[in-house]
């Protein structure tokens, strides 16, 4: 005969078998469940890197508006595409979805660079030979005057580096520099015909952030000259001034585009913008551009106070990007972009006019210029070069450029990703 305790063991192990089918239903719905999960973010992100291939292969304006499209034709692969200018550079937006789920990328895009249009120097041929003293040091291919490359005795110092005065391949200059892309100083000279009415006043906030996803904020400062300090703009954000900005060092600007006639940046500043302005950019000493900056001057018009536009950067400061000078009608005084002592390019120096250069200053990537000068407390040099560093092979491999430079030939790559 059986206990009656044997009847609480059956009913104890019933229950456990019970749990234990229980576990194993759930377990096998819930890995279904992941199963799915997981191949729809597998599609939603092979959709994601079709959409973005698009993008950086399409060279037109066919994207400027979100389009939507299917990838493969079947209606179940959506995407949404948008490719629109930020100043130098573009911004990349890519939408896939499939029902309720959805994913987003945001990003920057410029262009590779074309080795063949990389000259550490590009010096238009004038009929003078460009002259090297001091600790000059040139590395790579560069285009110079008919006239060559000499050595001479500046400042009581006679030139004293490599025996190769350039080392690399040099080719025969044209009279003219090579053209910033037409169309990019087109989307450019737009900024500056920003609207009379801003469609968003200046924060009071200590910290303003505009997601790349939002229609962009344009801010239109006060026609008195203005002040940013302590205070911080992120983003999808546009400043445009019709007189003087003037940027503190307690200022943090990253991804922001300032326009205004003339931009004045305070020593000791850091930050990760671009700043156009038509008159003048002075940036003081121990500033720091972080990359993808462009410092610019831009003119589509003659000059209204008969004074040469100039781009200046103080002493010990540096910029990873593009510093550029742009005039549409070349007037009898050239824009001038003057760089102090020490001063470190990341990048690429485009001058349209007169290239000023103090002793220390290095530039890593490469140079255009109608003109150089040299300034002592006597006596200016054109087309001197003292105590100066310019190596093209010494920027980094994964440098991209904006697609207004002349050297931006190759395929598009993805800058940086905001979102």
């Amino acid at each position: 005969m059986l206990k009656a305790s044997a009847l609480y063991i059956v009913i104890i192990i019933a229950l456990v078998i019970g749990i234990t089918c229980s576990a194993l239903i759930a377990a096998a719905y819930f890995y279904q469940a992941q199963y799915q999960l997981k191949f729809r973010h597998d599609r939603l992100q092979n959709n994601m890197d079709s959409g973005i291939h698009i993008l950086l292969n399409n060279q037109d304006t066919s994207y400027q508006l979100p389009q939507r499209l299917s990838l493969f034709g079947n209606g179940s692969d959506s995407a949404m595409l948008q490719k629109y200018p930020w100043g130098a550079f573009d911004i990349g937006m890519v939408k896939t979805f499939d029902h309720r789920d959805t994913m987003l990328r945001m990003f920057s895009i410029a262009s590779t660079v074309d080795s063949a249009s990389w000259p550490v120097v590009y010096l238009i041929d004038e009929d003078r030979p460009l002259s090297l003293s001091g600790k000059t040091s040139l590395v790579g291919d560069a285009r110079l005057p008919k006239a060559g490359v000499k050595t001479a005795y500046v400042d009581n110092q006679s030139y004293n580096g490599d025996e190769q005065l350039v080392k690399g391949h040099i080719r025969d200059s044209e009279r003219q520099l090579p053209q910033l892309s037409g169309e990019r100083l087109e989307l450019i000279a737009r900024l500056f015909r920003q609207p009379l009415t801003a469609t968003q006043g200046l924060s009071r906030q200590a910290e303003t952030t505009r997601s790349f996803k939002s229609p962009t904020w344009v801010i239109r400062l006060d026609k008195e000259a203005v002040m940013l300090q302590n205070t911080r703009l992120s983003g999808n954000i546009i400043l445009y001034s019709d007189t003087t900005v003037t940027i503190d060092n307690t200022a943090s600007l990253r991804n922001v585009i300032v326009v205004a006639r003339a931009i004045s940046v305070k020593s000791g500043f850091r930050g990760n913008c671009q700043l156009y302005a038509t008159d003048s950019l002075s940036v003081g000493q121990d500033c720091h551009f972080s990359y993808p900056s462009c410092l610019g001057i831009f003119r589509d018009s003659s000059s209204a106070i008969g004074l040469p536009e100039k781009l200046s950067l103080g002493e010990n400061s540096s910029c990873e990007g593009l510093v550029f000078t742009y005039e549409k009608q070349q007037s009898k005084l050239p824009a001038v972009i003057s760089l102090s002592k020490h001063v470190l390019i990341s990048g690429q120096v485009y001058s349209q006019g007169i290239l000023s250069l103090k002793e220390g200053v290095s530039i890593l990537g490469g140079t255009m210029t109608s003109r150089f000068l040299y300034q002592n407390g006597f006596t200016a040099y054109e087309n001197y070069l003292i105590n100066v560093r310019m190596d093209a092979k010494a920027l980094s491999p994964y440098y991209l450029s904006s697609p207004l430079s002349p050297s931006a030939g190759g395929p598009q790559r993805i800058l940086q990703w905001l979102e």
